[in-house]
């Protein structure tokens, strides 16, 4: 592990009433309870402005704010985690920071130094780390944005903005293995467009085909590319994987599929242990045609919420086809323990990728 220490060039300005006390970590719904601070950095006059620590609470914003009319804002998602002998890591930061760079040029909004996104993220997470869950599934979720801060009612990019980052306690995400339908009429992204940033606007698109399918009774969108809907992209809000006989593959990314951390980590995983990794092009008539002849051992989302979310079943047209259950031994859950136990410190860190926070 690697470890950074904090200079104190952020202003600090601690929480005198925690709400720790009154909320059972055991039980938290992801996404629904914050920690007590958050990291807040202004734009403005052209360069980044003095970063502050302060306690979490709600803002006030113009109904003018640029964001809320023409969507300029971004986001990344990643996960600090306890290991067994009680340190604290946050897993990949800089890959996550790197991303956020590169959503952040995309949408025509300033780039944030890394020592102080690192430095401020650190910090953030070595204050709140009582509020990450003591159970296996247990994490602390970091959501770092960005959002465009002028009051300004026209289309340009804005000459201020924020960023934020706030942590929140979470448990595990999928409890059962996913129904997911593959969607032949709505797009996610275009050659050209914002699929491989990390955006706002991603997101929004996706909700209305993510409700018809729900709907129905599925939970996830298998996307496909939106020029001929004959490749696989993304399933949902994570990548997708698929292993047909002892093949394992996932979709290239080429501008309009998002770069994930967890997929990149799969792929090496896979690699170092001498799997057949193969990305590319994955085309829907032959992920339906290994269903049908029983070649299509698995398949699963991968991404930082879930990190693996198998998959049950895959609709098709007017047809649903039923996935083999998944034997202990599987590739999904061989590298959903890997990861695990890297993340917990309960194996070596080949790769380096877990920051110690110094707690």
């Amino acid at each position: 592990m690697s470890m950074i220490s904090t200079d104190r060039k952020i202003a600090i300005h601690p929480t005198q009433h925690s709400r720790l006390s009154g909320i059972d970590l055991e039980t938290v719904v992801f996404g629904r309870v914050f920690s007590d601070h958050m990291f807040v950095m202004d734009y403005r006059d052209g360069q980044w402005q003095q970063p502050v620590i302060e306690p979490y609470g709600k803002m006030e914003m113009s109904p003018a704010l640029i964001t809320l009319h023409y969507g300029q804002s971004i986001f990344e998602g990643q996960k600090a985690y306890r290991s067994d002998n009680g340190h604290v890591s946050i897993f990949r930061p800089k890959d996550n920071i790197a991303r956020m760079n590169r959503s952040a040029h995309r949408m025509c909004m300033p780039e944030i130094p890394e020592d102080i996104f690192l430095e401020g993220m650190t910090e953030l997470v070595r204050m709140d780390h009582k509020w990450i869950p003591r159970d296996a599934e247990g994490a602390l979720y970091i959501r770092p944005f960005m959002y465009a801060s002028d009051e300004y009612v026209g289309v340009r990019p804005s000459d201020t903005y924020r960023f934020i980052i706030f942590t929140c306690p979470v448990r595990g995400y999928y409890k059962d293995a996913v129904r997911v339908k593959i969607e032949t009429e709505y797009s996610r992204a275009f050659p050209g467009g914002t699929g491989a940033a990390k955006c706002s606007g991603n997101y929004a698109s996706s909700l209305y085909p993510a409700k018809l399918a729900a709907d129905k009774g599925f939970h996830q969108i298998l996307w496909t590319d939106g020029e001929t809907h004959e490749y696989f992209e993304e399933s949902g809000t994570m990548n997708v994987f698929f292993r047909i006989g002892d093949t394992l593959m996932t979709p290239e990314t080429s501008g309009t599929i998002l770069e994930g951390i967890t997929r990149d980590s799969i792929i090496r995983i896979a690699k170092q242990e001498g799997i057949d990794m193969q990305v590319r092009r994955v085309s829907v008539a032959e992920v339906t045609d290994a269903i049908r002849k029983g070649t299509l051992k698995e398949a699963f989302g991968a991404g930082t919420a879930a990190t693996i979310a198998h998959i049950a079943s895959i609709a098709y047209g007017n047809e649903e086809y039923t996935l083999p259950n998944l034997a202990e031994s599987s590739f999904s859950n061989h590298v959903a323990k890997v990861l695990d136990d890297i993340r917990r410190g309960r194996t070596a860190d080949p790769f380096g990728w877990m920051l110690d926070v110094g707690v």
